[in-house]
């Protein structure tokens, strides 16, 4: 799930991080540059520190650790449901959103039932037996087990419209495996 890669970056300084102690200086740039997408471990080395005619800012060859978040197909991680559409669910496990559970890798026979201020909106429904309430309902309390499918990056858009959601580097696509605390539905499941 989470992986310590080592990178090679050419860094430049801004003057306004000047006045900090140089490695203070080049952590400080890199936890901004890679905010919300991974974690710097250590600096492992830096060289350079040239000015470049035009520039007014020095320039170093830094290598560092990033502990990286990055799932593994057949992995089972527990989520949080975000929101449920036609679509599916999307998932959250905290410090990650983009996780995407179609329709066709819930459990059958499922339905779905808009709201109906928002038929973007709805509730997923599993009905899993034959009696009459054997209707189990996807709510947003509920903790999900899921098995990572697929695991993909697309590319960086070039312009995006404003009201956009923001751009995900990673998606994750999954098979659920449904988990309510407390729940008759965990003993069936298993």
């Amino acid at each position: 799930m989470f992986y310590l890669s080592k990178i090679e970056h050419k860094l430049t300084l801004p003057p306004s991080l000047l006045a900090l102690p140089i490695g203070e200086a080049i952590h400080t740039k890199l936890e901004r540059l890679f905010l919300d997408k991974v974690i710097v471990y250590d600096i492992v080395s830096m060289e350079g520190g040239s000015i470049f005619p035009g520039d007014g800012a020095p320039t170093y060859l830094v290598v560092f650790n990033l502990i990286m978040f990055r799932p593994f197909p057949g992995e089972i991680i527990t989520g949080k449901l975000v929101s449920s559409d036609a679509d599916g669910l999307r998932l959250s496990i905290g410090f990650f959103d983009d996780i995407y559970i179609p329709t066709h890798h819930m459990p059958n026979p499922n339905r779905y039932e808009p709201e109906n201020s928002n038929k973007n909106k709805g509730t997923w429904f599993w009905d899993y037996g034959e009696e009459i309430d054997s209707s189990f309902s996807i709510n947003y309390t509920d903790e999900i087990k899921f098995q990572v499918q697929s695991v993909s990056y697309p590319p960086i858009p070039v312009e995006q419209p404003k009201e956009s959601k923001p751009f995900a580097p990673m998606l994750v696509s999954d098979k659920w495996h449904f988990r309510r605390k407390q729940d008759r539905l965990w003993r069936i499941l298993r």
